[in-house]
Formats: C-alpha cells, sequence, structure tokens
C-alpha cells in the first residue's frame, strides 16, 4: 500500500509512483482504465495528482492485494454507500473460501502420494535380500534366522505371512517358508 502522501500539494506522476511503490506504467495503465485519473495537468502538459488521488491510489492498492479485479476496483471506487462494495467484498470471501478448501484438497492428496511413494521405496528398499543381510549383520546365523521364522510363524502367522509378503516374495515361496516353519 503506497505511504500517505506527505503536504497538500500536486504531484507528478513519477512522485507519486515512487510514493507507492507502483512503476509509472502502472499508473498510466490506471489512468486508462478510469481507476485514477490525474486531478490536473501542469503548463508543459504533466499530470498532477492531488492528495485525493493518492489516497484514491491506495484504496485501489488494498484491493488489489486482497485479489480484487481491476473492473471491480473501479465498480468499489465509484458506488461508495451502495450495497456494492459489500457484494463485492462477499463474493471474493466466497471465492477465497473455495480456494482454500481446494487447496487444503491437494495438500491432503499430495500428503497422501508422498506416504504412498515412502511406502513404495520402503517396499523396494527392504526386500528379502536386503533383510537377510541386516539379519547378518545382526550376528544371526542361518540357525537363528530359521528360529525367528519358526517363533513368528507359531507366535503371529497371519503377521508373519504379511511380513513376507512386503519383502517382495512370491506366493509360492512364502508357502514354503512358512510351511518350513510350522514343522520344526
Amino acid at each position: 500500500m503506497p505511504p500517505k502522501m506527505k503536504g497538500t500539494g500536486m504531484v507528478t506522476i513519477s512522485s507519486l509512483a515512487k510514493a507507492s511503490g507502483l512503476s509509472r506504467s502502472t499508473l498510466l495503465y490506471y489512468d486508462r482504465l478510469g481507476l485514477l485519473k490525474p486531478s490536473g495537468r501542469s503548463n508543459a502538459g504533466y499530470r498532477l495528482y492531488a492528495p485525493a488521488d493518492a489516497e484514491r491510489l491506495e484504496a485501489i492498492c488494498l484491493y488489489r492485494q486482497i485479489g480484487i479485479p481491476l473492473g471491480e476496483i473501479k465498480t468499489l471506487l465509484s458506488a461508495p454507500g451502495t450495497t456494492v462494495p459489500l457484494e463485492i467484498l462477499q463474493r471474493r470471501l466466497r471465492n477465497l473460501d473455495r480456494e482454500i478448501a481446494n487447496f487444503r484438497r491437494q495438500q491432503h492428496a499430495i500428503v497422501e502420494l508422498i506416504q504412498q511413494k515412502q511406502l513404495q521405496q520402503g517396499v523396494e528398499m527392504l526386500n528379502k535380500e536386503r533383510w537377510v543381510e541386516i539379519m547378518r549383520a545382526a550376528g544371526l546365523s542361518d540357525q537363528d534366522m530359521h528360529n525367528w521364522h519358526i517363533q513368528f510363524e507359531r507366535m503371529e502367522p497371519e503377521a508373519h505371512q504379511e511380513f513376507l509378503e512386503s519383502l517382495g516374495i512370491i506366493a509360492a515361496e512364502i508357502e514354503k517358508i512358512r510351511e518350513w516353519s510350522r514343522n520344526r
């Protein structure tokens, strides 16, 4: 939002642009749209803006910050004291509510995708060979691993099945491991 203009004198478009932080071409565009007309002209024909024009520019900048389109800003500024400004602001608020809801749906979808990818990567990273490697690195012998399977099958047969599936082991091999574990 542009800073309040000091003094009560008229200023050029360049001074107003500098004070507002907007470009001179933006102010010229606003003039062409009829949003911000200069209050006067210098002897040389330069646009001159009064403090009231600077206040109008502040309002334009505020409305732009909250996402009001320029055409509606013109309506807002030309219809003070009517219900039109309230209707426009309420419509913008409803649009923002819809956008926020849409962003939240997108956010949830992205979180789900990330979680799925992480799970997939976890499955891909932890396959049968990697599991055996980890068990050996932990100091378990083939007989220790066999005993581990026997206990797992005896205590939690369904979880044992799910675990073997998570390692990407094919169904026929899983059945052999479980059968071998039950018969020991």
